[in-house]
């Protein structure tokens, strides 16, 4: 009698599943109805480390731990050998910042100052170096003239260098000197109306320490292997960039550049940079 209810039992969860089965709906999307599913896979294997990556956040830093301390701002251009990755035409760095402020997936802020005080919206940041322009459009049917209202976004290509705001310090409890980038702004070109370079602005300024999570969803071209998954929070963290320092914190807030010209500028960026190596040398006696 057991064998004969077990089997009875068998038979109706059987039925029971081949009904839900036929009552599935048909617009449920499974495995099979991927629209991706019949495209050719552009690689050898789909990769997911770069989607599935974490990033670890900072170490804590104690207030009372921190010895030492110098804000520097950088200029990243990216026309040098070494940054052309932040340029490459599929996916550029400014393409990166430009759809996730637009999007609203961070937050970004405007340029009256560099301490991140007054955010813009993501309508605010579309609007950027955007221009409309009138075209005049015959009608196929009549013949007539009419009117359009054309919007010009900015062009990636425009945009050839970025501003890093940084911090480098002296941590106790580690003994180590240690820098963290607080900003990134990239900057435009402006002209008049023939086209003549007049100065560049920054856009607007993302808070790095917000933004790492979305970078560390972007892989970067690596120019030695297209295998290794290095993303731009990757590329961040390490410093593999080149840069020069245009300003370093001062009484008097100037630049580099507000007393001096020429070479002189460059060879004091130099002087600030080996400023910092040799404080770190000076610590320790060998």
């Amino acid at each position: 009698m057991k064998v004969v209810f077990k089997l009875f039992g068998l038979v109706f969860l059987l039925t029971l599943g081949n009904v839900a089965m036929a009552q599935q709906p048909d617009n449920i999307l499974t495995e099979s109805s991927d629209p991706n599913a019949g495209r050719p896979l552009d690689d050898i294997t789909s990769k997911k480390i770069t989607d599935e990556k974490r990033v670890l956040p900072y170490d804590h830093v104690r207030e009372a731990d921190i010895f030492w301390e110098k804000r520097i701002w950088r200029v990243i251009d990216i026309r040098e050998k070494m940054n052309l990755p932040f340029a490459y035409p599929e996916r550029p760095f400014f393409s990166i910042l430009m759809d996730a402020a637009t999007a609203g997936e961070i937050t970004v802020y405007g340029t009256e100052d560099d301490k991140f005080t007054s955010q813009l919206t993501p309508d605010e940041v579309a609007s950027m170096g955007a221009t409309i322009d009138t075209v005049i459009t015959f009608d196929p049917e009549t013949y007539e003239e009419e009117i359009q209202v054309v919007r010009n976004d900015i062009n990636p290509e425009d945009v050839k260098r970025f501003r890093i705001k940084e911090v480098w310090f002296f941590d106790e409890e580690t003994s180590t000197l240690q820098v963290r980038i607080l900003g990134i702004a990239p900057l435009i070109d402006k002209t008049d109306e023939n086209g003549n370079f007049l100065y560049e602005k920054p856009m607007f300024w993302v808070y790095y320490p917000e933004a790492r999570q979305i970078l560390a969803r972007e892989q970067v071209f690596n120019v030695g292997n297209d295998a290794s998954s290095v993303t731009w929070e990757d590329l961040m963290e390490m410093r593999y960039f080149s840069s020069y320092i245009y300003k370093e914190s001062n009484v008097r807030d100037r630049r580099i550049q507000d007393y001096l010209t020429g070479i002189d500028i460059l060879l004091e960026a130099e002087k600030i940079k080996q400023e910092i190596f040799n404080f770190e040398h000076d610590l320790w006696s060998y």
